[in-house]
């Protein structure tokens, strides 16, 4: 007898490990689906006009594999002592959050917390943050983050514009602000016609601006009390602005003490690695009466159906998707992820902790001002934090030169200066290394003097809430980690089914890399030499974008998938403008992602909106007739592809024409990109930019509401007008704070590529359309599905119709809240349609998770019949009543229906189910009593009576 070996490829990631159900599952679903291969699925739902011709056929990487080659890459990067500064600080990642925060899969695979529920955990990590931004910077309000320092500032400005009572139209920027944030600010303010004004504070003219931004401590090291600014510009009724840091504001006056409006920065050195630029969580507070014109979003606290403290999202509202052209923001991705690793900073170290740190820094840096002085240095500023400049006349180049020699990274200041910032890690080694570097070899002298006035010396208290004054042993730290996982559904409990959020697996090895050394420490300015890693990890990630996309250029740049829209918007008005055209319409269908119309406001566009036909597609008489009146004012569409109807519309080549016709430049949203790699390439049927949601398609977590990256590829007419940095060059404004945004991110996709393969990656969009087909077959009968295609197929995700048992007086939320009771997150709701659920399974979902749903659905479905009967009313039945928790189990029973079924429906699991730990919140009450900084304890229970 001849022996056979098995052809199974234990090693084979995007067969064996990425995409879900097996062959043979796939060969029931394609069953049930009704045709007799997935080649004859694709044909059915992919119009062949569209499909690429050339496969895409790099070989896939083992895992191993992977990690050996990232370990060789890594090693191209040289890891120094960056003193750079400049908004990027070293800083110690307490293992204890290393290892249960940014490693642990229940909170980097975790959604936004739009579903509150079964989000407890995180959003009470969120409102943590919050209250230690509130309390160190002095002001009352906060957010849950924003993207970057840079971004925060010019969303500040613009904030600023909507706030200020004074009629001016320019805007002060401190010319003591960093470098990328003044860029950042000059980018956003040009396509909305605001002035910026860049000079010294001292010479200000209040009375011409609208609001002025002032960093503090500021670039190159000076601290000083705005005071006097501020209230000329209260006098002025104009808003005013401070950026500063929160390690510093532990010793500093901080900026509600000297009247700020709004204060904003980067969380970045509470315990997040600078990770060549990025992911961090900047932050905003601001005075009470600006709250609801703050972008981005709020944490605040409400009460749930039995009057118990609960967490939610207040005053959302303001968001883009629902006030789109006239949102605050087109904010959409925050930095949670990062935003819950400074709150856990904050919170492993306490007041007293972090008051230490920043007394060690700033005795640091006086010990080395002063040795550098007694050796005859001048040294700027008289008063500092933790930044000094030294006047070095030509000797500039040398020092530079000797301190890398010794391990360390300097600031270039203009011609005769360098610039030094000391951080967390810094120790007597390395200021001795330092002061070689200057010829000055005696050490310097320890001392604990002030290097600022005492009358810039905090007076107030911060951190007092008790979540601040715990103990700080590692057992209990690790243990509260551990309670606030627990109380969220992320996808290591469940599938989440969310339609155009792609929710997939983020694989273990693709994220490893990022928490290693050679990739998380170093400064985004760090020169060019030492990060050639990154350049090659970012260079190779590029051309595969490229070559999967069909467009010719990237930018690594926007880090969110909205600031990938704004920035390519942005690339098209320079492109035209650049033609000496000045066209200023943007024709976008009613079904566009919120954050569409948001971009194009923010770009300097006109917003004119295209109806859809009644089959969900894009009605093309009117964008004919609308792109014929645009005529030379025509500037771009955007639109979504697949369409936001999860379908591939057939006449997508027929609107690029038009809009090309008429001059206009096409951008086609990357949200759906996970039904088209390897089959369908946008730059190949007439887009000329698209961004891509890295957080979706290409397995970057969520992380319970960021981090995100949303690079944008061209064509190569765009490509000499995508954004440029002042660090780099380039010709076009930056529209985030680091040269490649958030850069360290970028290797979970790279790694995502290498390991799947060309084949791999088409192989998971195929398996992503079966799953989706699969699902509304199976629900044929028991729910509508809306927009199919002309073959009766839907791409990657399918919208289910619930309007209809409104009658009956079941609503959409009350299906979403049930599904939590069965074990799952709820699809996304009432988008693109008002009372609707839409559906998207992923290729990384097994044939049984996505059968669990199936019969969770079912079910519910089988509860609203008998409302629908007359067997039970709709408020009595467990649809009205869920999610049902513990407390509900063990309480008196006193409902319509059996305890075993509103606590166990069909689809739960028993032994593992998940329970929420809150009944279905109050979001009225949440924005009536609005609270979004940890209250007193006894507040809790004056909400519960």
């Amino acid at each position: 007898m001849t022996y056979t070996p098995t052809d199974y490829n234990a090693y084979d990631f995007a067969n064996r490990r990425h995409i879900g159900p097996s062959p043979s599952e796939m060969e029931e679903m394609l069953r049930v689906v009704g045709v007799g291969s997935l080649d004859e699925l694709i044909g059915q739902t992919v119009p062949d006009t569209i499909r690429q011709k050339d496969p895409l056929d790099w070989a896939p990487l083992a895992e191993h594999e992977l990690l050996a080659k990232m370990r060789a890459v890594a090693a191209k990067n040289r890891v120094m002592a960056s003193l750079i500064g400049q908004g990027y600080y070293g800083t110690v990642t307490p293992p204890a959050i290393q290892r249960n925060i940014l490693e642990n899969p229940a909170w980097y695979t975790a959604y936004t917390p739009y579903q509150p529920e079964i989000a407890q955990g995180r959003l009470e990590a969120l409102l943590n943050y919050q209250t230690m931004v509130a309390d160190l910077t002095g002001l009352p309000v906060a957010n849950a983050s924003l993207l970057d320092e840079a971004t925060a500032a010019a969303e500040a400005m613009t904030m600023a514009e909507r706030s200020a009572k004074s009629k001016a139209k320019a805007f002060f920027v401190d010319q003591d602000c960093h470098p990328q944030t003044v860029a950042v600010i000059r980018t956003r303010a040009e396509p909305l016609g605001i002035a910026v004004v860049v000079g010294d504070p001292a010479e200000m003219v209040a009375a011409e601006v609208f609001g002025a931004i002032f960093q503090y401590p500021g670039t190159h090291g000076h601290v000083r009390d705005f005071t006097a600014e501020i209230a000329a510009l209260h006098e002025a009724k104009a808003i005013a602005v401070v950026a500063t840091d929160l390690l510093a504001l532990c010793l500093l006056k901080e900026p509600g003490a000297m009247g700020a409006d709004i204060a904003i920065g980067s969380s970045q050195r509470f315990g997040v690695p600078m990770g060549y630029g990025g992911p961090h969580a900047a932050f905003m507070s601001c005075r009470d009466e600006l709250k609801r014109s703050m972008p981005g979003r709020i944490v605040g606290v409400s009460i749930d159906s039995r009057g118990n403290k609960a967490y939610r999202l207040a005053l959302q509202t303001r968001e883009q998707h629902i006030r789109r052209e006239k949102a605050t923001s087109n904010v959409c991705t925050a930095q949670a992820l990062l935003a819950v690793m400074a709150s856990f900073y904050a919170v492993f170290h306490g007041p007293k902790g972090l008051r230490a740190i920043a007394e060690r820094v700033h005795f640091n840096t006086v010990r080395l001002a002063q040795a550098l002085r007694d050796a005859g240095a001048k040294v700027s500023p008289e008063a500092f934090f933790d930044t000094i400049t030294v006047e070095v006349g030509v000797g500039q180049a040398g020092i530079l030169a000797a301190a890398r020699h010794r391990g360390i990274n300097l600031r270039k200041v203009g011609r005769d200066r360098v610039g030094i910032s000391l951080d967390e890690t810094t120790n007597a080694d390395v200021i001795a290394r330092v002061l070689d570097a200057f010829g000055i070899h005696e050490a310097a002298a320890a001392t604990v003097g002030l290097g600022f006035p005492e009358t810039q010396l905090r007076q107030s208290d911060y951190l007092t809430h008790p979540v601040f004054q715990m103990n700080r042993a590692e057992s209990e730290m690790m243990r509260y980690m551990r309670r606030l996982s627990d109380r969220d559904l992320a996808l290591d409990r469940a599938m989440i089914p969310l339609g155009s959020c792609t929710m997939k697996l983020n694989a273990a090895a693709e994220m490893m890399p990022i928490t290693w050394p050679e990739f998380g420490t170093l400064h985004p300015f760090a020169p060019a030499d030492q990060a050639a890693g990154y350049h090659e990890a970012i260079g190779d990630l590029s051309a595969r974008l490229c070559e999967i996309t069909g467009y010719d250029a990237m930018s690594m740049q926007p880090n969110s998938g909205a600031q990938g829209e704004y920035a390519g918007l942005l690339t098209i008005q320079a492109y035209h403008r650049a033609n000496g055209d000045h066209r200023d319409i943007c024709l976008i269908p009613v079904s566009a992602h919120g954050t569409n119309p948001a971009s194009a406001q923010m770009a300097g566009m006109k917003v004119v909106v295209v109806k859809s036909a009644p089959n969900g597609d894009v009605d093309l008489d009117d964008f004919r007739a609308k792109a014929e009146a645009a005529g030379d004012r025509l500037a771009a569409c955007m639109i979504t592809y697949p369409s936001t109807h999860g379908v591939f519309e057939e006449t997508v080549t027929e609107v690029c024409a038009i809009t090309h016709q008429y001059g206009g430049q096409v951008y086609i949203d990357g949200a759906n990109m996970n039904a088209m790699v390897g089959l369908v390439q946008p730059g190949k049927i007439g887009g000329d930019v698209s961004h891509l949601n890295l957080h979706k398609t290409f397995a970057i977590p969520h992380g319970g509401g960021g981090p995100g990256m949303g690079p944008i590829g061209v064509k190569a007419h765009l490509a000499p007008y995508l954004p440029g940095h002042p660090e780099t060059g380039g010709e076009e404004g930056p529209v985030s704070a680091a040269p490649y945004g958030s850069a360290s991110i970028l290797l979970i996709s790279w790694a995502y590529c290498l390991m799947m393969g060309g084949a791999g990656l088409t192989q998971a969009t195929r398996v992503a359309i079966l799953n989706a087909n699969y699902i509304a077959a199976r629900l044929r009968g028991s729910y509508d599905v809306l927009f199919m295609g002309n073959r009766g197929r839907v791409a990657h995700e399918c919208i289910l119709d619930t309007r209809p048992f409104a009658e009956a007086g079941v609503t959409v939320d009350d299906i979403a809240k049930r599904l939590i009771d069965n074990g799952f997150h709820a699809p996304t709701m009432s988008w693109p349609v008002a009372g609707t659920l839409m559906v998207e399974p992923t290729e990384s979902e097994t044939k049984a998770e996505i059968d669990r749903f199936i019969t969770a659905l079912l079910a519910i479905r089988e509860e609203i019949r008998a409302v629908e009967a007359g067997e039970i009313t709709a408020e009595a039945s467990p649809l009205r009543h869920a999610p049902h928790t513990v407390e509900d189990l063990v309480a008196e029973w006193d409902r319509s229906y059996p305890r075993e079924q509103g606590c166990f429906p069909p689809g739960a699991f028993r032994v593992d189910k998940y329970w929420p730990p809150v009944g279905r919140v109050d979001n009225a009450y949440g924005d009536r009593n609005l609270i979004c900084i940890c209250p007193p304890l006894e507040s809790y229970l004056d909400a519960a009576e």
